[in-house]
């Protein structure tokens, strides 16, 4: 199979997005580490791009990954680091929709 790209978008709740962004970063190093990891970055709306951008919000974040394949996305997504993320912030995110991809 091809590269795989996922874009995650994370909506915490009201206030609480760099609690959320904070335990994301700790968990980078992980995820960077892992086999198969291409890119696994946090992004957030970007200023002064014009009307003709839609926003996510102040309380939301999209990851952008890059994997090379679905295998490596699957075991990113079973991993125990991954987990602990999971339950760390479980009680701070509102909602959560995550995109898998592949090239057209």
């Amino acid at each position: 199979m091809s590269t795989i790209h996922v874009v995650a978008v994370i909506k915490a709740k009201p206030g609480l997005r760099g609690e959320v962004l904070e335990a994301f970063q700790a968990n980078v190093p992980a995820v960077h580490a892992e086999d198969g990891c291409i890119e696994y970055t946090a992004t957030v709306d970007a200023d002064d791009v014009g009307r003709f951008q839609s926003r996510f919000g102040e309380d939301s974040f999209v990851v952008v990954e890059k994997w090379a394949s679905l295998d490596a996305l699957m075991a990113h997504a079973a991993s125990p680091h991954m987990r602990e993320y999971a339950a760390k912030t479980k009680d701070l995110i509102a909602e959560r929709a995550v995109h898998v991809l592949t090239a057209a």
